[in-house]
């Protein structure tokens, strides 16, 4: 081998480099551990919400307090946290979501919100077509105004030739003109919509968050891993955060009492209103305002008055005028929407924007009404686009607060606003998306000077903080909805963490011992390049800030026993070489240059169904496919030049012998002369036997299609004791209707949700619902003390609620299904060129197609036929599209290492009607189930010992390598022999 002295000077260099990034992660491990022993030392664990919150305030004082100081010598934690090994959602816990940009929303603020009917009609019809379609919003949008614009057109003044696109688009334009210049305008937006979530999600404080946009459908991903506050993400990257300040209505004025009175009387007629048996609040409870109502209206049993007998006087001293329990604020909200009651406003307050307070706590019962004085046109005195900066602060009574600066438009608007309320002895509402935060009023005469200001009220340093954060970053162009989202609690992490490295160690304890046993001191280097393989592995993930997620210690796993083909495969060509005569140096040199074609050829094919993996995959599958591709560089590496330099270096050595073997194996595999090519027509009709079956289930039964097909929620919910899931499916049938999927996963106190109970309808206010839903539900197969924050949060060592919840809306779910189909598609048809490029015959591509094609049905088959016997998850999602993939491109791999063995001993000693084929086959037999049983041991490790949410991935790959060595013998083979035969001339055939 040349230039040994380049590749010593590169293999040390890559390792050190190596230890050093890996010296990130050990170091803020060792300082995280050392935090959480000194929380719990502190406050000793319990299995409630309230603690962990306790303990993880502790841990982040504790890693602030010892931030910046020296670890190690040469760095300090807050530098080493941002150069650490990256763990995904999965491993570490948190958050992963992602927004649709409502393109609608856009356009209409384009608009500047018309009213024009064909306009409108188009938004509505864009709705409907984008339910069914994979085409962009404003695409539809053109085609469904196309259809029904007549002579309107978009450059109307009514539209988009308005006073805001002046500029860019005047009444004289066509549609065609038009339409570029919107497409960068929403374009525009969504990119400032990009930055504003990206402002906000720096603010938050997580450690390497990853926000992306994907594509150009107003998409954006956010991944937050560490993330245990859900709601408080959620609210971050959903609110619009439309800051307002408006002037209130004196609640003294009589003309709100005259409306509400009027109001409850028309009410009565128009609202059927059941008669609610209670006790009645006493009189004291009420405003003067109702005092002209007589007792006998008060009384329940006898009189229902839909809007006083939930209305209350204000709480508090406050500007508001109302106030109602928060379980009435929906239905106040939707009688005083009513055009019938709006109708009757006295001329003094006509234009009337009510707006209910911010609940200051959770255990918040009443909320006040507040009466915002508006126009006709409901627009506020002043809007958060004047603030120039805001940051959380403490007032003057040592309360957390929000302080904002102003520009000087609107420092000058704030003085006049504030001089108002202080002469018409009104306040002044800071309301942000539709809530009142604090509506004090003004006591300074001309009004506050300077635009400096500050949000008071009942918030904590974090909500502070978090709307400071928000105002900072600025408003959303558009609203921005959760169209999938998965969270992982923190104790399903850390399990993940164990499993993964348990099944880590033991597939690697299983491979280095079996190098050893079949190939003795050669299997010694073999095992020290492979670790060093691992240490590269971690080493390049690290530099490349790529994240380490449960599908990708998956991968590290698998190509720790692929890796170990490349080995087999140079050993075994060694020993032939070694047969014939030649001396060890020798015999070496051609074993790894006669070997370095199949490896070649082998790990290109597997690395081409990684690429299209991660091309068309997302989330965790994009870090399967990323270590996989790391795997496959690195392997190359270290078997063809670290392998090579420690057997070198041995045999160069006086007195050494190497012998490739151990006295157990070194005559296994010898002298075998098997007649595969005889027996293909009892493996077509077995196959075609195992294939049909499959395909008649398939058609028949179907497959479990999972969440992120077919759209929905799914809970990973796990108990104290052992549930039974039949009594629960019953149950939850009876709450969120038919279709809700209720099976045991893993352990008998752990069950699997699936539902698609208003999947279609967005909002935080959903999820909240199901959440009560299923405290409420599921309540009495929990501990006594379990409350519902600690059920949702699945906290604690002995975790008990939800441990794991995703959702994915309908349209992203037809996306990801096209997604898999592409990428299987994609890889076996780069990989049928990829083989006719190079062995040259159509035969060779169709026969490790066809081998392909047999694999995938017969995987899919069983999983069919078995999906609801097996102890374990065998949905079809993401996951087992991954594995479908891996399945593809090691029965490649085994496929291409024979192919390539038939085209040497074909060019050596001819074709012979097949003989020669058989003999191929034969000699590359100890190879094919080295490698096989090396990795199916592996995946088996990972299949007992990797965790519930591996087992069915697992499963598959496990099924498909089992297939893939069988088909490559006994199917890509005789395919290609039978199809290559006819175009041989009988008789010249030997020397083609």
């Amino acid at each position: 081998m040349q230039n040994k002295g380049l590749i010593k000077l590169f293999a040390f260099l890559f390792g050190l480099v190596s230890i050093y990034q890996l010296s990130f992660t050990f170091i803020t491990n060792k300082v995280e551990d050392d935090a959480k022993a000194y929380a719990v030392k502190q406050v000793p664990s319990a299995n409630d919400s309230e603690t962990l919150d306790k303990q993880n305030q502790l841990v982040a004082k504790y890693l602030d307090s010892i931030g910046q100081n020296k670890q190690w010598g040469f760095t300090t934690y807050n530098d080493a946290k941002k150069s650490e090994l990256i763990k995904g959602l999965d491993l570490e816990g948190g958050i992963n979501v992602i927004l649709q940009i409502s393109i609608k929303d856009i356009l209409r603020g384009l608009a500047d919100n018309s009213k024009n009917v064909v306009f409108n009609k188009a938004l509505a019809d864009a709705d409907e077509l984008s339910k069914n379609s994979d085409d962009t919003y404003l695409d539809l949008f053109f085609e469904a105004f196309d259809k029904i614009k007549g002579d309107t057109k978009l450059a109307s003044p009514e539209i988009f030739a308005n006073k805001g696109l002046s500029e860019q688009i005047n009444f004289q334009m066509t549609d065609s003109e038009v339409k570029p210049i919107l497409l960068t305008k929403i374009d525009e937006a969504v990119v400032s919509a990009f930055e504003v979530l990206r402002e906000r999600i720096d603010g938050f404080g997580v450690t390497q968050p990853n926000i992306q946009r994907l594509g150009t459908s107003g998409r954006v991903l956010i991944e937050m891993p560490g993330a245990k506050d859900v709601d408080r993400v959620k609210k971050l990257i959903s609110e619009t955060a439309e800051l307002q300040f408006w002037e209130t209505h004196r609640p003294n004025n009589p003309s709100f009492s005259q409306f509400i009175i009027q109001a409850n009387e028309k009410l009565k007629s128009i609202v059927d209103i059941k008669p609610v048996e209670e006790e009645v609040k006493p009189e004291s409870e009420l405003d003067s305002l109702l005092s002209d109502v007589t007792s006998d209206s008060l009384d329940l049993t006898q009189q229902v008055n839909p809007l006083l007998d939930i209305l209350g006087p204000p709480k508090g001293g406050t500007y508001a005028v109302f106030s109602a329990a928060i379980k009435d604020t929906a239905t106040i909200n939707s009688y005083l929407r009513m055009p019938e009651v709006l109708r009757l406003l006295p001329n003094d307050i006509q234009f009337t924007k009510f707006a209910w307070e911010r609940a200051a706590t959770e255990d918040e019962e009443i909320l006040n009404l507040f009466a915002l004085q508006s126009n006709r046109d409901g627009i506020p005195r002043m809007s958060g686009d004047v603030i120039s900066d805001a940051r959380g602060d403490f007032g003057m009574d040592g309360k957390p607060v929000v302080t904002m600066n102003m520009n000087s438009k609107g420092a000058k608007d704030w003085q006049e606003l504030t001089s108002d309320a202080n002469l018409n002895d009104t306040g002044i509402a800071v309301v942000l998306d539709d809530k009142v935060y604090t509506a004090p009023g003004c006591s300074v005469v001309g009004g506050i000077s300077g635009g400096n200001t500050e949000i008071s009220g009942t918030f904590t340093v974090t909500e502070t903080k978090d709307i400071a954060n928000v105002l900072r970053a600025g408003k959303l162009p558009a609203t921005a909805e959760i169209i999938q989202s998965e969270i992982v609690g923190p104790s399903l992490g850390q399990e993940a963490i164990d499993s993964g490295l348990m099944s880590f160690i033991i597939a690697m304890i299983i491979v280095l011992v079996w190098m050893v046993f079949y190939y003795g001191k050669a299997g010694l280097f073999a095992d020290i390049a492979l670790l060093f393989n691992i240490l590269l592995i971690f080493g390049v993930l690290t530099n490349i800030e790529a994240v380490l997620t449960l599908p990708g210690i998956a991968g590290i796993v698998l190509t720790i026993g692929m890796s170990v083909d490349a080995n087999v495969l140079i050993f075994e060509r060694i020993k032939e070489e070694l047969k014939k005569g030649k001396g060890k140096g020798q015999a070496v040199a051609d074993g790894f240059s006669n070997a370095l074609s199949s490896i070649l050829d082998a790990n290109i094919t597997t690395g081409l169904t990684a690429l299209i993996l991660l091309v068309f995959g997302s989330g965790p599958i994009k870090g399967f496919a990323t270590t996989l591709l790391i795997g496959i560089a690195t392997s190359l590496f270290t078997a063809i030049f670290i392998t090579r330099l420690l057997v070198d270096w041995y045999i160069s050595g006086k007195g050494r012998t190497l012998d490739f073997s151990t006295a157990l194996t070194k005559n296994l595999f010898q002298n075998i002369n098997i007649n595969f090519l005889g027996k293909r027509k009892i493996a077509y009709v077995l196959s075609a036997i195992l294939v049909g079956v499959g395909l008649f289930s398939l058609f028949t039964q179907g497959l479990q299609q999972g969440v992120d097909f077919v759209g929905g929620r799914s809970y990973q919910v796990r108990f104290e004791k052992s549930v039974n899931p039949s009594e629960i499916a019953s149950e939850l049938n009876d709450v969120f209707g038919s279709g809700t999927n209720v099976k045991t996963f893993g352990e008998a106190n752990q069950i699997k949700i699936t539902t698609p109970y208003k999947v279609d309808v967005e909002g935080i206010e959903v999820d909240e619902e199901i959440n009560d839903k299923l405290y409420t539900s599921l309540q009495k197969y929990l501990p006594s003390e379990t409350s519902k924050a600690d059920f949702i949060i699945g906290s604690g060592d002995d975790a008990i609620g939800i441990m794991k919840s995703m959702k994915v809306g309908p349209t992203i779910a037809d996306d990801i299904k096209k997604n898999a189909f592409l990428a299987i598609i994609g890889s076996l048809a780069v990989v049928f060129l990829y083989i006719l490029l190079r062995f040259r015959k159509w035969q060779f591509s169709l026969g490790a197609v066809t081998a392909v094609f047999h694999d995938v049905l017969i995987v899919l088959g069983i999983f069919s036929i078995f999906g609801t016997i097996m102890p374990f998850n065998m949905e079809i999602d993401q996951a087992f599209i991954a594995a479908i993939l891996t399945v593809i491109g090691y029965s490649l791999n085994d496929t291409v290492v024979v192919f390539d063995r038939i085209r040497e001993i074909i060019g050596e000693k001819g074709w012979r009607s097949g003989e020669n084929v058989n003999l191929a086959l034969n000699s590359t037999l100890s190879r094919t189930l080295n490698t096989s049983l090396t990795t199916l041991v592996v995946l088996l490790a990972i299949f007992v010992f990797g965790g519930d949410s591996l087992r069915g991935f697992m499963f598959a790959m496990i099924i498909g390598i089992i297939v893939g060595t069988y088909s490559s013998l006994f199917i890509a083979t005789p395919v290609m022999f039978d199809s290559l035969k006819k175009s041989v001339k009988t008789g010249q055939e030997e020397k083609k």
